[in-house]
This record gives C-alpha cells, structure tokens and sequence, in this order.
C-alpha cells in the first residue's frame, strides 16, 4: 500500500507537468505505425467510422513508427468474445526472441483460457508478471473500457476507467519475483531498456481501439 501510494504521487506529479497529449492514431488511416520491420501495415487493420481502428483480421502486430521513453498512453478499447489482445511498450527486438516489451494485457477475462491461469494474465494486469487490483472497474466485453499506462524511468502504472490498479517499480522485489515466476525469466535485460516502441497485439481475435494519444514526461 506503502509503495501504490507513493507510485501514484509520483505519476500524478509527472502528469501534471508534462506536455500537451498528442494523437498516435489519427481516425483515418494507419500513418506513424508499421509492422516490426518498419513496413507499412496492408492487411487485417481496418480504420472504420468514428475514428475506430479494427483488429479484423490478421495482420501482424502494430508498432509506432518512434520510440519512447516517459509518458503517458491513454486509449479506448473493446474486446470481442472470448478474445485477447494487449499494448505493449518500450518494446525493443531482442536476439532469437523477437520483439517483446511490458505488456497492459486486454483479455475477456472470463472466457478466454488465460483469464483461468490466473490474474496475472487478465485484462490490466502487467502481463505474465504482476496481477490488477482484485477490484478493478472491467466493463463487460462488448463495452468501451478506458485505459492508461504511466511510464516514468522504472515506475509503471496500469489504469482502467479511471482507477490505478497496478503500480510497480521495477526495481521492487514484488516485480523481479513475478519476472522470476514468468516466461520472460530467462530474456536477457527484459523490461531494462529507457525506451521503445509501442506495439498493438494481433493475437488471432478481434479488438477495437480508438482515441489512442500519448503525453511525454
């Protein structure tokens, strides 16, 4: 509790006196993301009416064209049934493992397999790693949920409409225990790079995002 809440003074200090958010997605077309190589994205992802961009079928994952470091990633999102989905950041390639970063899963918690694994798998949880507040305010699958990630040097922060419900310095125990226990246990430098990209998962489901803006730190 201790540590949640010197986290959470911490990121609502940075926000405070950070830039003005800016769009990464503009409604209307895929401009500034790419696939892993760098390559424009042609197939899968479907910019739809009022701004929605549609996992619709596959297409490979999509990553911001730039790098980041400190900020503050805010988006809308929906879920299909039983679906998964996730945004990761800070991603960088590494050897024989490709690209991988810290994930903000996006799961229906409920039926899709992981969601049984246990909470470090579900939706706002820091993927594989470390669980959400048991409490967390999910809306139903079908419905817009509102989340947010707070990147500040080695402090994370997962948000859901509006509540914090995962706060972790990576140099805490609580989170060298959970990398310990997780499938990145053995990736080399996992998680300890200043800076990546962000990256949208295509994990074989559909899934909608929209009004995805980042503010630097």
């Amino acid at each position: 509790m201790i540590l949640r809440s010197l986290l959470l003074s911490a990121f609502l200090l940075a926000s405070a006196s950070a830039e003005e958010a800016t769009p990464l997605f503009n409604g209307k077309d895929l401009s500034g993301w790419t696939n892993g190589d760098g390559q424009p994205v042609t197939a899968g992802w479907v910019v739809e009416p009022g701004g929605i961009l549609h996992r619709a079928a596959k297409g490979g994952d999509l990553f911001t064209a730039q790098e980041y470091r400190d900020f503050e990633l805010s988006w809308e999102w929906k879920i299909s049934p039983g679906g998964n989905s996730g945004l990761k950041y800070r991603v960088q390639a590494y050897p024989e493992k490709g690209f991988l970063g810290c994930e903000y899963q996006i799961l229906d918690d409920l039926n899709h397999p992981d969601g049984k694994i246990g909470p470090h798998r579900q939706t706002a949880a820091l993927y594989d790693i470390l669980p959400p507040a048991p409490d967390k305010p999910l809306l139903p699958v079908g419905q817009w949920n509102r989340s947010k990630v707070v990147v500040k040097g080695q402090t994370f922060a997962h948000w859901l409409n509006g509540r914090m419900v995962l706060a972790v310095d990576l140099t805490s125990a609580a989170f060298k225990a959970g990398r310990a226990q997780s499938k990145f246990k053995s990736v080399v430098g996992f998680a300890e790079n200043p800076s990546g990209r962000i990256m949208i998962q295509d994990h074989q489901d559909e899934a909608w995002f929209r009004h995805i803006t980042l503010k630097p730190l």
